[in-house]
């Protein structure tokens, strides 16, 4: 049976059109597991409501 991850990576490939050895699946969902643990993370931080974007600063 085929993982959520191993769809995603699929799907994705097939959409750049980008080849994906077999040998290298373990190391994307790795990468994939951390990326979304970490963007939970991120999501799942509360903001007040009264906080502004930082300022863009340019050269």
């Amino acid at each position: 049976m085929a993982e959520p991850l191993d769809d995603y990576i699929d799907a994705v490939s097939k959409a750049l059109a980008l080849p994906v050895e077999e040998a290298w699946r373990p190391a994307i969902r790795a990468n994939l597991e951390v990326s979304l643990r970490l963007g939970r993370l991120v999501d799942d931080f509360a903001l007040p409501d009264e906080t502004e974007p930082a300022p863009i600063f340019t050269a």
